[in-house]
């Protein structure tokens, strides 16, 4: 029985204390001088990858060349053997191109000292300005036009003219069959 508020004794009992747990190499064993010394480095063996064929390219080229039916897209297929193009630059055992960066680029740093001025305040109220004056422009225009030309009704749409001229309203009829009258 175990003993109370204490867990279950293990039955195994542990090695001596001049015991090496794992496993102890013989040959290359040579500590830590070795370890830094001398690398083991693997050479990386060639990677032959077949590309997949590009039977899109393969069925442009063979409607420029007249194939019509699906055997003599078979036979254009089977002479003219076009792959895809490797998109992968960087496979196991290929050359990086010189200049060649990993990630996204740094985004630009916003200049300080246009904040500390509130330059980005006056570039968005030029702006504000610069669409009023266009606004007034348009304006000005319409207006000239419907002086110039009183026949030339300028409206938006159906839904403007229905508003500014809306339909009549139906009067109730009070007519009723004639066997519904004597009711």
């Amino acid at each position: 029985q175990p003993e109370v508020g204490k867990p279950m004794r293990n039955c195994y009992s542990l090695p001596g204390p001049d015991f090496t747990y794992g496993m102890y190499l013989h040959k290359r064993d040579g500590g830590v001088p070795e370890a830094i010394g001398h690398w083991d480095a693997v050479k990386a063996k060639p990677h032959i990858r077949v590309m997949p064929r590009d039977f899109v390219t393969m069925g442009r080229m063979a409607v420029d060349e007249g194939c019509t039916t699906a055997r003599e897209f078979a036979l254009y297929y089977k002479f003219k053997d076009i792959r895809c193009k490797d998109e992968g630059i960087l496979r196991y055992g290929c050359k990086i191109p010189p200049g060649m960066t990993f990630g996204r680029p740094a985004r630009p740093s916003t200049p300080f000292f246009d904040l500390m001025q509130h330059r980005y305040k006056e570039l968005w109220m030029e702006s504000q300005r610069a669409r009023t004056v266009v606004q007034h422009v348009v304006k000005k225009k319409v207006g000239i036009l419907q002086q110039c030309f009183p026949l030339l009704d300028v409206r938006g749409n159906r839904t403007t003219f229905l508003r500014t001229h809306p339909p009549p309203v139906k009067e109730e009829s009070f007519w009723h069959l004639q066997r519904f009258e004597k009711v």
